[in-house]
């Protein structure tokens, strides 16, 4: 899963990042600090994980992990290039999702490239280069596609109709993803790769000991159908050099009841509608894995090896309290809480599963 960190310049997403990875990325006081994509890997810390893999006397705890890309800043004009805006839109377009990041503080100290502090201001100019992106990208290739829908086949001919209809959306300045992709074409959605139609996580950066998203930041995610949370980059960047003792005592002083990265990944996970599931054994390691919500024990099985998932017999099963409760695989298997399950059962989130397979 990777996560791009978006925004204007100066609006906190190197601190951000910071606060996310403790990398201690260069954060300065001028716009494309950051050229280059820094990219963290992040592990993503799973209380149930620990209890099971201490259950079964694991040998080790792997958590899952999600890649997180600092962005360098985008500006008015990035679609034409404006601030070496076609390579940063290029790093946007590799992502699974967005983290954008809204200044919302009010410390004079930092500059902002605009002169004020106007979050939805903010917003709107990295929402209109995206659309603009887009809309180059979707006018060429539907310059494209018309030729092939001429000869009448049938996938050309949906995903005519449906650039048609997404560059409409894209003129009235609705995003991609409110334009759904065509039933006959299965792959034009991914053969574009529209900006505007990932999931979108609205992180407003507030002042020292706010937790409260801008009303205008809120409703205009909730007019996206996107999430918004709020944090202080600044604090959480300086929360995250101290050790996890101290830290906790300074969030409790400061009135802030979460990391950043609780919230951050918290909402990142949700955009994708992601699962966890576990795999642990006695002194194996004890492993967190991500699926979309819905998928099966079969795509599960992939998640974990491409050998297991071809060779899937079937599934053992257990949710990770159930498991708790009986003290083990073996009093859950008595119990009737350890399921035999084949490769369409519906995972759940927090499964614990053990793959039979041929080799």
């Amino acid at each position: 899963m990777k996560v791009g960190i978006v925004g204007m310049p100066n609006a906190g997403k190197s601190s951000l990042f910071n606060a996310l990875t403790k990398a201690g990325v260069e954060a300065a006081n001028y716009p494309f600090t950051t050229i280059e994509p820094n990219v963290a890997v992040v592990a993503v810390a799973d209380d149930r994980l620990d209890r099971v893999a201490g259950l079964l006397r694991a040998s080790n705890i792997v958590p899952d992990t999600v890649d997180f890309h600092d962005i360098a800043g985008l500006v008015a004009g990035a679609h034409t290039g404006e601030g070496l805006g076609n390579r940063f839109l290029a790093n946007i377009r590799e992502t699974d999702a967005l983290v954008h990041v809204v200044r919302a503080h009010t410390d004079d100290n930092v500059i902002h490239p605009d002169g004020r502090v106007d979050p939805l201001a903010d917003i709107e100019t990295i929402e209109t280069e995206l659309l603009f992106a887009d809309l180059e990208q979707a006018e060429r290739r539907h310059a494209r596609v018309v030729r092939d829908a001429r000869g009448g086949e049938r996938a050309a001919v949906a995903e005519e109709a449906w650039l048609r209809e997404l560059i409409a959306a894209l003129h009235e300045g609705r995003p991609a993803r409110t334009v759904a992709p065509p039933v006959d074409a299965p792959h034009a959605l991914r053969d574009l790769g529209p900006l505007t139609a990932k999931p979108v996580l609205f992180v407003a950066n507030v002042n020292e000991g706010d937790e409260e998203v801008p009303a205008a930041v809120a409703e205009h995610a909730a007019a996206q159908g996107a999430m918004a949370v709020a944090i202080s980059s600044r604090i959480e960047a300086e929360l995250a050099e101290l050790e996890d003792e101290d830290a906790a005592e300074m969030r409790a002083d400061l009135g802030v009841s979460e990391s950043g990265l609780s919230r951050v990944v918290g909402g990142a996970f949700s955009l994708l509608e992601l699962i966890a599931f576990f795999t642990a054994g006695e002194d194996k390691p004890a492993q967190s894995w991500h699926l979309r919500r819905g998928l099966t024990a079969w795509h599960a099985a992939g998640q974990i090896h491409s050998d297991i998932q071809k060779g899937f017999v079937r599934a053992e099963v257990v949710a990770w309290d159930e498991l708790l409760d009986a003290g083990g695989y073996s009093g859950a298997r008595d119990r009737g809480t350890l399921r035999l399950e084949g490769r369409d059962y519906a995972m759940r989130d927090g499964d614990v599963l053990t793959v039979k397979f041929t080799p």
